[in-house]
């Protein structure tokens, strides 16, 4: 059966509906347009992340099921409490953006191919540079052993990725990162589609709709400019 999807004009701004997304592939929506901060603004604000890889066309999905973390979701248990006892890891918010985000797009073990092609890291580059992307870094000494990156959306933060070269770096930085988000906001955390890592720490599934109403909830509210300065980072419980 043929699939049709609506095409983007890059000289119009808008997308279809979500509910209009395929149910096979989940959540696909439509393809084209371009990555200009503009789309991927009103994108993220509509429930909408690009997705495509090498010789794809630029995809656009709303998946009917987002995996989310809910405020103060992400704790120490005793283990990772222990691990980050005996640490010597340091956290950072946004001194090396866009590092992280190359460390995101990295060959990995099971995934020789990255979708964070060029142009999407260009793309992120300049939302970082306008205030819109943020990163966390964890370094052992002057070496980036881990982070993730993402956009905020008022006060929900849809995170892009993560890398961890270094056991618990990645669990280190979504904690890190709820942590600073509850300081001005309650601390959602969208991590886009389930996976088995992120069910593991806690992650929730939530329904397209329900999604929808977090997010126009959270659009609302306007993120403190002076959180997001470059800084050195804590973990409460330590």
């Amino acid at each position: 059966m043929a699939i049709y999807l609506p095409e983007l004009n890059p000289a119009q701004l808008w997308f279809p509906p979500v509910e209009q997304a395929l149910e096979q592939p989940d959540g696909l929506l439509a393809m084209g347009g371009d990555l200009s901060t503009e789309r991927l603004l009103l994108a993220y604000r509509s429930g909408i992340f690009p997705w495509f890889s090498q010789g794809d066309p630029l995809l656009w999905w709303s998946p009917a099921t987002r995996a989310v973390f809910a405020p103060a979701s992400l704790q120490f248990n005793r283990s990772l409490r222990k691990a980050w006892q005996r640490t010597t890891l340091t956290l950072t918010l946004n001194q090396a953006f866009a590092r992280v985000v190359q460390g995101c797009a990295a060959p990995r073990k099971n995934q020789p191919e990255t979708w964070i092609l060029p142009p999407m890291q260009q793309a992120y580059q300049r939302l970082h540079q306008q205030g819109h992307a943020h990163s966390i870094e964890v370094w052992h000494n002057s070496t980036l052993v881990g982070g993730l990156y993402g956009i905020l959306v008022g006060g929900l933060f849809c995170g892009e990725s993560m890398f961890n070269r270094t056991p618990n770096a990645a669990k280190f930085a979504l904690l890190a990162l709820q942590q600073h988000l509850s300081q001005f906001t309650a601390g959602w955390i969208d991590c886009q589609m389930p996976n088995p890592f992120l069910q593991q720490l806690g992650a929730q599934p939530l329904p397209r709709q329900q999604y929808l109403t977090l997010l126009h909830q959270q659009t609302a509210l306007i993120s403190p400019a002076g959180h997001w300065q470059p800084q050195q980072l804590s973990l409460g419980n330590d």
